[in-house]
Order: structure tokens, then C-alpha cells, then sequence
């Protein structure tokens, strides 16, 4: 279960939580099996649309001008092992914003920077899949909370994609190879 491919899409979307669902990415690119989308488009995901139950219980919502969308799906993966996979997503990225002198800082799958929140993630299942969403904000303008963005730190948001679906595929594959070379225990 290895992110095998995945493609940046040239059209802007606007992100309402309706394209975190089966196959969504496969519509988008052609790509099957594990694979991703990553695009530029606004957000704007009402409450009612929310797939976080605390989030829509309490009557949050999410907006922004403009994030970096990431989408990948897996199949037949558990939600756990796709939650950690959504972490270490979000890890990858922490550490490449690091590298470029950007202190953040990662609190589960969310990221910081000076107190302001530059991502939103959620893992959810769906009766084929599991699926992951990231969203990195460009340009935070109405967003909810105190955030950040991409334009404000200087980090060019295509590069990005590129590089943070490379380095996710690098992790999936290795992981894999690794599972390949071991002998049982007792």
C-alpha cells in the first residue's frame, strides 16, 4: 500500500469537503489504486459539511482565500493506519518548512506558525477507502482562527505540493521495501 502516483492539477478548485470522498481523485487525474491530488483553490467547508464530529458539533467552519489542497487515497487501509499516515504527512512538511528557516510547529496533523494555524487535515473512511485531505493555507483571509499563510512566509505553493508528494511517496515506498526484508520472530 504505497502512494504509487500522484498529479497537480493545473485548474483552481474551491475545496467544500465534497471532494474528500471515493474516487474523487481518480475522476481528477486518471491516476488508480493509492494515489493523489494536489491543487490551489479556495476553502470553503460549512458546518454541516464538516467530517470532524467535535468540529461540527461545535459549529466551526473552515474558510481561507487560497490553500495548497492535498487529497490522496489508499485502499484497504484501516482509519488508525491512515491517521498515521495523515501525521506523517504533516511531519514531512513541518520538517521541510524548517528546513527553509520557517519555525513551525506540528501539534498532532495541525501546524503552527508564531501561534497562527497554517494547515487543517482530517483522515476519514469511506466504504472503499481511506482517505486523507491537507490544507496549507496561501492566503488565510477569513479563516476562523489566527492564521497564516504560504505568501506571508515566503514559500511558493506549487514547489511545495511537488516536493511534500515526492517525499510522502519516498516514505510509502521505503516503508514498504522494509516490510520486504525482514525475517519472522517468535
Amino acid at each position: 500500500m504505497t502512494l504509487t502516483h500522484y498529479k497537480i492539477l493545473a485548474e483552481k478548485i474551491t475545496y467544500t469537503g465534497a471532494e474528500l470522498k471515493s474516487g474523487w481523485v481518480q475522476r481528477q487525474t486518471g491516476l488508480e489504486g493509492d494515489a493523489a491530488a494536489a491543487f490551489l483553490g479556495p476553502c470553503r467547508v460549512a458546518t454541516e459539511d464538516l467530517v470532524d464530529l467535535d468540529d461540527a458539533r461545535d459549529g466551526f467552519h473552515i474558510r481561507a482565500a487560497e490553500m495548497a489542497h492535498v487529497i490522496i487515497e489508499h485502499q484497504g487501509l484501516s482509519l488508525q493506519a491512515t491517521v498515521l499516515r495523515q501525521r506523517l504527512l504533516a511531519s514531512i512538511l513541518c520538517e521541510m518548512l524548517r528546513e527553509r528557516g520557517k519555525p513551525v510547529k506540528r501539534e498532532g496533523d495541525d501546524l503552527f506558525y508564531d501561534g497562527r494555524k497554517l494547515t487543517v487535515s482530517i483522515a476519514a473512511p469511506s466504504r472503499h477507502s481511506c482517505l486523507i485531505h491537507l490544507g496549507i493555507n496561501v492566503d488565510p483571509e477569513g479563516a476562523p482562527v489566527p492564521a497564516v499563510g504560504l505568501a506571508e512566509l515566503g514559500v511558493p505553493p506549487i514547489e511545495l505540493l511537488e516536493t511534500l508528494l515526492q517525499r510522502y511517496q519516498k516514505e510509502m515506498s521505503t516503508a514498504a521495501h522494509a516490510e520486504t526484508k525482514v525475517r519472522m520472530v517468535d
